[in-house]
């Protein structure tokens, strides 16, 4: 019988330990991104249908900064610039008319899925992935691949797609071949010719491309900086920025602690950002200060005599995973009024919040006030979250952006196809399958001014479709561009994979082999891992409504 006791004791204590992260792990599955700078005209939608540029298929929102990103959402910019950064520290760049869809932000096996579709214009991305991890790009005609430390951008034109390596190293894929790309290489596609691909030296860098590199350097640096106040090995999205606008210190019991530069005795962590509605959390917060990010949804609040409100990194360590919140905020209710405590270091979750005795920072015309002190005749109890008639959408409705026309032809301004690599005599033979000297080369190795693959990519096995246009003799005028654009293909990510599976790429959700992670449907939920719904076929997205 003693056994029989024991034993149930031992079952409800394991019950009692998996309790607290079975709380958590309403949101736990869902990934979230972060719109982490904006210069001009930036919007997004949570959901669109077909096409997200076409008038009424999307509801179109002006983006705010710190905006949360989920899977199924478009970024787009008309006469700005945006960046977004991940939780691993990857980072994407929009530049002007850019149009970016987040077709599948997942996990697997603790990796993070990472697919995303650039529908127009230009991107750069910085990936750093870690073992698991995936990051793809789908521009127009191919998919870019990531596995180590690389930047890349992309450009999607009307009439076909580039791809420019500007660090570490890339695969292309396309109708099921894999291309490897190097530092300072560039890979083009026109869609009339879909048959071939340009392999060459990248363009040169613009204006564009200089910002992307002192963003990357400077968030990096100040990544490093601020990881040393932290106790944990993995990065999470905003460290830098805590950094670049705030001080650290220690707080006895607590450890590392931080406040914003100029903050005041009486500052209020609350007095500036707005307020989202998102469906699948509730009211979010969304901090106006650069640095208003991680302090809003990781981590929690102490208020100390001598410093005011500081946040604490609480919940970064080895052992658990850091879940996000909507609001580093407990919501509480009294009679008709509603109000939020921030959360504390050591709040449990339904129990009276520890901050409780510093005031309640009440609802007042859908806003939040100014804290006030609780009486003893007022009774505070715990809510889950706020209602939905709690605030107004901080968030104001806007028009589709404009679609932009470019073509890979106008004047070598806009277009940045890859520069063919001229003057070198070492040349691929299709006909004997090896590198040789072109300065005497067969009769029939060289048949027209198409030469088989660059020079740069000698010791790589590159499919027979991948070439570089010689100079001719005579000086030539550049294509004009036709007058009705060539068809293009959906743009459907292939499916997502791992290291050490098969190198089949099939655009079906097969599970065989190091490939997963195959198409969602339109009306799959956000945030999902699951890999069992196919992909319409049309459309190129497909994405869900919310």
């Amino acid at each position: 019988m003693k056994h029989y006791v024991f034993f149930f004791g031992l079952l409800v204590l394991a019950i009692s330990a998996v309790m607290p992260s079975v709380a958590l792990a309403d949101a736990s599955h869902a990934r979230i991104v972060r719109l982490s700078l904006i210069q001009g005209d930036v919007r997004y939608a949570p959901s669109f249908h077909d096409d997200p540029l076409a008038e009424g298929n999307a509801p179109w929102e002006q983006a705010a900064l710190n905006l949360p990103l989920r899977e199924g959402y478009v970024l787009a910019t008309s006469s700005g610039r945006a960046e977004v950064e991940f939780e691993s520290g990857a980072m994407a760049f929009l530049s002007g008319n850019t149009v970016l869809e987040f077709y599948d932000l997942s996990l697997h096996d603790g990796g993070r899925i990472t697919r995303l579709v650039l529908r127009q214009g230009s991107a750069s991305f910085y990936v750093n992935p870690a073992s698991g991890d995936y990051f793809s790009v789908t521009g127009g005609d191919f998919t870019v691949e990531a596995s180590g430390r690389t930047t890349f951008r992309v450009d999607n034109f009307d009439d076909g797609s580039t791809v420019k390596v500007e660090r570490g190293s890339a695969a292309v894929l396309r109708n099921d071949q894999s291309t490897p790309l190097e530092k300072g290489q560039s890979l083009s596609v026109h869609a009339g010719s879909a048959s071939d691909m340009l392999i060459g030296r990248a363009a040169d860098n613009d204006d564009f491309d200089h910002w992307v590199s002192g963003r990357v350097e400077n968030e990096i640096a100040a990544m490093n900086s601020s990881s040393q106040y932290v106790n944990s090995p993995n990065y999470t999205a905003g460290f830098a920025d805590l950094y670049t606008f705030g001080s650290w210190f220690s707080m006895g019991g607590y450890g590392n602690c931080w406040r914003p530069f100029g903050a005041g005795l009486g500052w209020s962590p609350f007095s500036f950002g707005n307020w989202y509605f998102d469906p699948v959390f509730g009211w979010t917060f969304v901090g106006s200060a650069p640095w208003g990010w991680l302090p809003y949804h990781y981590g929690g609040w102490i208020s100390s005599p001598m410093y005011g409100w500081c946040w604490n990194p609480v919940g970064f360590g080895f052992v658990r995973p850091v879940h996000w919140r909507p609001v580093t905020a407990v919501w509480v209710h009294s009679g008709l009024k509603t109000g939020l405590v921030p959360l504390h270091p050591l709040d449990k979750s339904g129990k009276t919040p520890v901050n409780l005795g510093q005031g309640v920072y009440p609802v007042q015309g859908r806003e939040i006030g100014q804290p006030v002190a609780i009486t003893s005749t007022e009774k505070w109890t715990v809510v889950k979250q706020a209602s939905k008639e709690t605030f107004t959408n901080g968030l104001v409705a806007s028009a589709a952006p404009p679609r932009a026309s470019r073509t890979m032809y106008a004047g070598n301004t806009t277009g940045r196809a890859a520069t063919p690599v001229f003057g070198s005599s070492i040349t691929y033979d299709p006909h004997e399958h090896r590198f040789v000297n072109a300065n005497n080369p067969p009769n029939s190795a060289i048949t027209s001014n198409e030469v088989k693959t660059p020079t740069a990519m000698v010791g790589k096995e590159l499919p027979p479709t991948a070439k570089v246009i010689q100079p001719a003799n005579t000086p030539s005028t550049p294509a004009v561009p036709r007058a009705s654009l060539p068809p293009r293909p959906p743009m459907t990510p292939p499916p997502a994979h791992t290291s050490g599976g098969s190198s089949s790429r099939s655009s079906s959700s097969s599970s065989g082999g190091g490939s997963w992670g195959g198409s969602r449907g339109s009306g799959g939920s956000s945030g999902s891992s699951s890999s069992s719904s196919s992909h319409p076929s049309g459309g190129g997205g497909g994405a869900h409504p919310h």
